[in-house]
């Protein structure tokens, strides 16, 4: 499946089922047992519908608001401005929603109109006096609001991560299998001296700009970022399909040699990144009061970091370990080379590693 469809349906379900369930909740918040004493005047016909009728009508709007709403984000996303601070990015969205929300209530009330299922004008201002709809349309922007910061919740800790954690499930420390890549900036001190503190972070920003465009198409958790590195994790299985935790790296490659002529411009350097990766078994715990976050505990995270350490050793991209490799089924277009062994430190045994290359 194309991958531009994946995103859009990715965006897609969640949209419709939130705006779905609700206007549904609407219907029955203000229009259960209600007769002819609102703006949107009901006729008889609708007057006599029963509520699940009623509420189903309202959901089948939620639908149509969730459908558009969801190619609004797959336009915006793709096309639209891409380093908004969250604040202007809420007003923004919420503008657009907003429009878009007058046309779907515009083009719903002219088929109920045309059923004979409720009598209202809707020419051209109609939405500027009807008080029925100011109500709704304040109802919808707090469902936006609550809808994006779900969404805002799902993106820092991934849609998995945030069910169980809205459910408890790290209350208490839970052993899971995970694939972790660390991923490092190479020459970082050169490029720091040469560019300038400020500067400076101008890069890691754009660099994790990028990063930030390939990840979701992989499946990819981000754990975190430290410096001028971040550190990625998937669920075993997420990361072993498709390659995705070998794939993500070598697409990460080429977004930014797409963007070499901007970095040259802008910096005088491309940047390279190195990678190391290792999966296994580690325990995961939700810390912190204040600040809540999930913490990784075990020997995979250390033993991921100490491989990718290994990278200018080898004078090599990217390092895996034995382990994970063996486990993937690399396709044509990626060919392994093996290292050796090499004792990683602060560990007694040795460790076999390979590199990868896309072909």
């Amino acid at each position: 499946m194309n991958r531009s469809l994946k995103q859009f349906l990715r965006l897609l379900w969640p949209s419709l089922l939130f705006w779905s369930i609700g206007m549904g909740m609407f219907a029955i918040f203000r229009y259960y047992g209600i007769g002819d004493n609102i703006e949107i005047l009901l006729t008889e016909k609708f007057a006599q519908t029963p509520i699940w009728v009623t509420i189903l009508s309202h959901m089948s709007v939620g639908f149509s608001i969730g459908l558009l709403y969801a190619v609004v984000d797959f336009i915006l996303n793709r096309f639209g401005p891409k380093k908004l601070s969250l604040g202007l990015n809420l007003v923004f969205k919420t503008l657009v929603y907003f429009v878009t929300t007058i046309a779907v209530f515009t083009i719903v009330l002219e088929i109920f109109t045309a059923l004979d299922l409720v009598k209202i004008d809707t020419s051209r201002g109609w939405w500027r006096t009807n008080r029925t709809l100011r109500a709704i349309l304040i109802y919808m922007i707090l469902l936006s609001l609550v809808f994006s910061f779900i969404k805002m919740a799902i993106e820092k800790f991934g849609k998995e991560v945030f069910l169980k954690m809205l459910l408890g499930k790290y209350k208490e420390p839970k052993e899971e299998k995970r694939i972790f890549m660390f991923l490092d900036l190479k020459d970082s001190t050169t490029i720091a001296e040469q560019l300038g503190h400020f500067k400076y972070s101008q890069f890691i920003q754009d660099c994790f700009f990028d990063l930030n465009a390939v990840v979701p198409k992989f499946n990819a958790e981000i754990y975190q970022y430290v410096g001028d590195e971040a550190v990625l994790s998937w669920p075993y299985k997420k990361g072993l399909a498709n390659n995705n935790c070998v794939r993500l790296f070598f697409a990460f490659q080429r977004q930014k040699l797409d963007r070499a002529d901007y970095y040259s411009k802008k910096y005088g350097v491309v940047p390279e990144f190195k990678a190391g990766l290792h999966g296994g078994k580690l325990m995961v715990a939700e810390v912190g009061i204040v600040k809540k976050e999930l913490a990784y505990h075990g020997d995979v995270i250390n033993t991921s970091a100490r491989i990718q350490g290994q990278c200018n050793k080898y004078n090599v991209q990217i390092l895996i370990s034995e382990g994970l490799l063996n486990n993937l089924r690399l396709d044509d277009s990626l060919s392994s080379k093996s290292l050796g062994t090499a004792l990683l430190k602060g560990k007694h045994k040795e460790v076999n590693i390979y590199t990868l290359t896309e072909i």
